[in-house]
């Protein structure tokens, strides 16, 4: 297949435009009309640029409100296609888009509306022109792939086709089973966008919410398979309409729409059956291995007395850096204050925050040929002062994703650190989730590459109220949990995640959460070491025990520590928050009996929580 772009997904001028679709790797274009009207170059420049630029022009569109007008609305319809057919044949492309009619004036009928396409494609033939037609999801009379197939199946004409969008389709949850029975040769055109799942009018959702394949939540997968089941083989071409990425740089959008074709056109198994060498199979990661903090001296210093407070212990210093690992149960915490590394660079740009993660992975070589294929940069670090030898991927925020390979042996920590003495035992068990505050356009970028490269899938997002507005928050995960990243973005300011973003300027973490068997004994340890942990109110309290049947014992033990609390169909969960570190992230403690999510219904109480906690900071 093709893979091609609308200009109207981008940013900027039709020139920006233009170099940023070629650079990222597209094959077609597909010219949005109004890109070209407010273009003040000439048609012949525009078509030159494009071809100067190795792309090829897909289609032209959209034209609007052309089938089942009455007269004399239908002559000037017919009157406004020749106009364009002669402004193509300048552009050098032979395809038109037809969308479904919204016009007021629009009569409904199957065998009318067959008619109108069949004179349509008499009058492209003559021009060497083809038109495809496009169910609107908001269309009047038709809004249903299975009924614009209908029509141009009755117009059995050479120069109709049928154009699919994903995004009409799954809108109107319409069954996907009727491709199957389309011929791929009379599908002209496919259109792919994902989006989340939201209860609003069709245009509203689809004028502002559409996003990249693996950025949303309809199930792309399912509609390529039976696409690819009817022996389609033309363009596959991103139609976005999204606020962020028309705010956003058009070279960074244009690379991540890109890779998300690549990723949905070969995501499952039988098209990469079908097509040959395409993305590699992996196995997502196993675990967070690690966490590395940029720090300088003195930060260093009150981090580590926190570590350990919560029962950490330095157990390995670098051979030849200054770096250290503190370590508790399976959970290790990097120290990197080397001067002229990746860490300090990043300290020097957000400040004391986490600067990478290292991913457990038992493909790494898989993982490595994807993520090239997804157009992902892998880094190895400096090959003169590093030694570990193992890649990273840069992910939104700026912070390096480690993917680790322990099969080699001796393994990284044995080849590259001096053990020291630390505590046996311990307290917290291994890292549970990393909460993440970003941008909405960093969110998206996110969430491709966890579900692209990772094969990590995303719960459905959910809205969490801040004393500063509405957050918008989703979890990408592993299938088996072991791997979690929830994501938090916010349009509003003044939230807790949209600070905390603007302390690291830029996107970083928010807390993390470390997984125990016995919260009170963790609790009973900090307040035996004098740790202060996040304060929660006696209304909390008074409301759990409206909810559910706890006893008085129970909910003084929770209240005493500040422990949060929450229950599903699985099991029971409890939340205990430290303060926030230099006004930016914290740790969390949880204990899982059973539960799977992620204490959803206590997150109004972390932010507010932590707002208050900020606003103190800040008096």
């Amino acid at each position: 297949m093709r893979y091609s772009i609308a200009t109207v997904c981008l940013s900027g001028t039709l020139r920006q435009k233009i170099e940023a679709i070629a650079k990222a790797g597209f094959q077609g274009i597909e010219i949005f009309e109004n890109d070209l009207i407010t273009c003040d170059a000439s048609i012949n420049d525009i078509r030159l640029m494009i071809q100067d630029h190795g792309l090829e022009i897909v289609t032209y569109q959209p034209f609007r409100d052309f089938e089942g007008l009455p007269e004399p609305h239908r002559s000037k319809a017919f009157e406004r296609a020749e106009r364009k057919f002669d402004l193509m044949e300048q552009l050098g492309t032979d395809l038109l888009m037809v969308c479904s009619s919204v016009h007021p004036h629009a009569l409904g009928g199957i065998q009318r509306a067959a008619d109108d396409f069949h004179a349509l494609g008499e009058r492209a033939k003559a021009h060497h022109m083809r038109v495809a037609f496009e169910a609107l999801a908001w269309g009047r009379f038709v809004y249903d792939y299975r009924d614009s197939w209908e029509i141009v199946r009755r117009a059995n004409h050479e120069a109709v086709g049928l154009c699919l969008d994903t995004f009409h389709i799954f809108s109107r949850g319409v069954d996907l089973q009727a491709i199957l029975n389309i011929p791929g040769d009379k599908i002209f055109l496919v259109q792919v966008a994902d989006a989340p799942r939201l209860s609003m009018d069709h245009l509203s959702w689809s004028r502002h919410y559409r996003c990249f394949p693996g950025q949303g939540e309809l199930p792309l997968d399912q509609f390529m398979n039976n696409l690819h089941a009817t022996g389609y083989n033309g363009a596959l071409s991103l139609e976005i309409f999204n606020d962020q990425f028309r705010s956003g740089s058009p070279e960074n959008t244009a690379r991540d729409g890109y890779r998300s074709l690549v990723y949905v056109n070969r995501a499952s198994e039988s098209i990469t059956q079908q097509q040959g060498a395409l993305l590699p199979s992996i196995k997502p990661p196993t675990e967070i291995q690690f966490i590395e903090f940029a720090v300088n001296a003195s930060e260093k210093q009150e981090l580590t007395h926190l570590l350990a407070q919560l029962g950490f212990s330095h157990a390995a210093t670098h051979r030849k850096k200054a770096v250290e690992v503190w370590r508790q149960g399976a959970i290790n915490m990097v120290m990197n204050l080397e001067p002229e590394s990746f860490a300090q660079r990043y300290h020097d740009r957000h400040g004391v925050s986490v600067c990478a993660f290292g991913l457990s992975c038992s493909n790494v070589s898989a993982l490595a040929q994807r993520a090239k294929q997804l157009g992902y940069k892998l880094s190895y670090g400096n090959p003169h002062t590093d030694t570990h030898g193992i890649p990273a991927v840069e992910g939104s925020i700026g912070s390096y994703l480690y993917l680790v390979d322990d099969s080699i042996q001796p393994n990284h920590w044995e080849r590259e650190f001096i053990a020291q003495y630390h505590e046996p035992h311990a307290f917290l068990q291994a890292i549970d989730h990393v909460a993440l505050s970003m941008s909405y356009e960093e969110m998206l970028h996110s969430s491709l590459l966890y579900r692209s490269l990772f094969g990590m899938t995303p719960t459905p997002s959910v809205s969490v109220s801040d004393p500063g507005g509405l957050v918008k928050s989703q979890v990408m995960q592993t299938p088996d949990k072991a791997v979690a990243f929830t994501l938090n973005s916010s349009q509003a300011a003044q939230t807790v995640s949209n600070y905390i973003a603007s302390r690291y300027a830029g996107g970083g973490v928010n807390h993390i959460a470390l997984r125990t068997t016995d919260i009170f004994a963790v609790a009973k340890r900090l307040e035996s070491l004098h740790c202060a942990s996040m304060e929660v109110t006696a209304n909390y309290y008074d409301d759990l025990a409206a909810r559910f049947q706890l006893s008085e014992a129970l909910l003084a033990q929770l209240q005493h520590f500040h422990i949060l609390y929450d229950e599903d169909e699985q099991g029971v969960f409890f939340q205990l928050f430290t303060k926030l570190f230099a006004g930016r992230f914290c740790f969390e403690i949880v204990q899982r009996n059973g539960y799977q999510g992620f204490g959803t219904p206590n997150a109004q109480m972390r932010v507010t929580m932590q707002a208050k906690e900020l606003a103190s900071l800040n008096a």
